[in-house]
């Protein structure tokens, strides 16, 4: 393992303070009796507080010195007096402890008393203090410089591969996350209130069912039979409504192997609730009231703001046809229509179709390009032709439709509702209808389940089902366009191996990494290196594997790898 400077420094403190018989990392209880929000609150001049947390600020001026403590709940100054804390002849503690051997990043626990200096500040003077956790990396924290401030850790990939640093030196980070928590709990008193009841189901399952979606396979080595980790948890919650419940809903891990992208990661948080002898109509007013009660909730109104669109989730929310929406915005009328039909109209829109498509992905297409980005403000896109929803009951007045809504926001979908499916025999048709898309080449067509079919045979009431994809909803609650600014700990491609870089090439990398892929010329222009060093740079980045040049039609261009 190669160490940095810094890290050498550290590893040689930790030495000198296990000489001086300091335990670097104590088991003992520290016992915390203050954070910093509650010492702001109820703060006292003279009262005695105990608080931990990392070092973060650190000015020696000889005999005193002021620092900053930041803990869970934000930071506090913090004065350290050699004589207060020294008051004998010995003056270890602070001369040769504090000064030397505490770097940024260290945990510390202090015992002190508050106090306010001269400039107003809420003070804690230390009376004595405790090394908890000697910190071995320097944190990346941002540098000031006449009012500017540089190295600010935002690189979004290291941030999401480090986000233990990131919550550190980036405190807005955490208010996403503690937003996140509150939208759950809203969204589960929600429920309880209403007397639903929160369930947990299988994460692996002998058959992916209740989407339409490529699954990760794994095996069962002592049953010796493929298991599928879960791509969504309707089926089993429906049987549970078979079973005898009124109403259930689980907030679950779903899994799904397909690309990843702004808005879509691997793995991802759904909500899903059932709840017997109600209908869609009935679902669409009970999802407009959730998502107003959570709004406040997370923000304190109604309205959110997402890049340049402030949306409202104030009930109600407008209501309009699949099939209108696609005249809307194609004048092409999908009523009636054939597979071939559709096929073609697709095409002759700019739509990338194939022969593997059915109808209902025909469709779904259709309506992705075309329709489902011009829906800023919350809609609910209901009535959706039968071949694109297997799950869902058929529409009491058209029997080409289905009593399904997809609710839209800022141009996607949060929320995907139905009138459920209660009839086995048209249910295992559908299944079998899937199948056969299956056998065209659909790697997303649903598995046929038996055993659900079976549940359905011993009969289910009227029920309406709503899944909300919570990842996705909170980005619009907290303006941020990106899935992996919700998620603690997003996927990532394997970490390339650090490699010892020349400035030169550092900074020709620094602006590939904005655009991902330059023409040559513009990007030797940017970095206005002179050609020697220019070709050394671009050599250093292909030899490394961390760029390509690639030879096109258009020329010469530049990628990152």
């Amino acid at each position: 393992m190669q160490l940095s400077e810094q890290e050498i420094v550290r590893r040689e403190k930790l030495s000198k303070l296990r000489e001086l018989g300091i335990n670097p990392y104590p088991a003992n209880l520290y016992p915390v009796n203050h954070t910093s929000k509650q010492i702001k609150e109820t703060f006292a001049e003279g009262k005695q507080v105990i608080l931990a947390g990392r070092l973060m600020r650190k000015k020696v001026q000889g005999k005193a010195s002021f620092t900053e403590i930041q803990d869970a709940e934000g930071r506090i100054q913090v004065y350290f007096n050699r004589d207060e804390i020294c008051p004998g002849e010995d003056k270890t503690l602070y001369n040769d402890i504090f000064k030397k051997l505490l770097d940024l990043g260290d945990f510390i626990g202090i015992e002190g008393e508050l106090f306010t200096t001269q400039v107003g500040e809420k003070t804690v003077m230390v009376k004595n203090f405790t090394l908890l956790s000697k910190a071995l990396k320097p944190l990346p924290l941002p540098k000031e410089k006449d009012g500017v401030v540089y190295d600010k850790f935002d690189d979004p990939e290291q941030r999401y591969r480090q986000r233990y640093a990131d919550l550190v030196v980036n405190p807005e980070v955490k208010e996403v996350f503690v937003k996140r928590t509150k939208l759950f709990n809203a969204m589960r008193n929600f429920f309880n209130e209403a007397g639903y009841f929160e369930v947990e189901t299988p994460i692996l399952q002998p058959i992916p069912g209740g989407a339409a979606a490529r699954p990760f396979v794994t095996h069962h080595n002592s049953l010796n039979i493929p298991l599928y980790m879960r791509i969504a948890n309707e089926l089993y919650l429906k049987r549970l409504i078979v079973g005898g419940f009124d109403g259930v809903y689980e907030f679950s891990k779903n899994f799904r192997n397909e690309g990843m992208d702004r808005t879509h990661n691997p793995e991802f948080t759904a909500m899903e609730i059932y709840v017997a002898y109600k209908d869609y109509n009935w679902m669409m007013d009970f999802t407009e009231s959730l998502l107003e009660h959570c709004a406040i909730a997370v923000n304190g109104e109604t309205t959110a703001t997402f890049g340049e669109h402030k949306i409202d989730f104030k009930a109600p929310y407008k209501r309009v046809t699949m099939t209108q929406s696609i005249i809307d915005f194609t004048g092409f009328d999908i009523t009636g229509k054939s597979e071939e039909e559709l096929f073609e109209a697709a095409k002759g829109m700019g739509i990338a179709v194939d022969g593997t498509m059915g109808k209902g992905k025909l469709i779904d297409e259709i309506f992705g390009e075309k329709c489902e980005g011009n829906y800023i403000e919350p809609t609910f896109i209901t009535d959706y032709p039968k071949d694109m929803s297997p799950l869902c009951k058929v529409h009491r007045d058209n029997p080409e439709l289905t009593e399904r809504f997809e609710l839209m926001v800022c141009g996607k979908e949060i929320a995907n509702a139905y009138s459920e499916l209660n009839d086995p025999i048209d249910q295992r048709e559908r299944f079998e209808a899937q199948l056969k898309l299956s056998e065209k080449g659909d790697d997303e067509a649903m598995f046929i389940d038996n055993d659900f079919i079976r549940a359905l045979e011993y009969g289910m009431p009227p029920t309406s089902g709503l899944g909300i994809g919570m990842d996705r909803l909170i980005m619009y609650l907290t303006n941020n366009p990106s899935i992996q600014e919700v998620l603690f700990f997003p996927q990532m491609r394997p970490e390339k191996k650090q490699v010892a870089l020349t400035d030169e090439a550092k900074a020709v990398l620094e602006i590939l990494k904005k655009a991902e892929k330059l023409p040559l010329a513009d990007l030797k222009a940017q970095a206005g290196l002179s050609n020697k060093k220019w070709d050394k740079s671009v050599k250093e980045l292909t030899k490394n594997n961390l760029a390509k040049v690639e030879k096109t039609d258009d020329g010469l261009f530049v990628e990152i790898v």
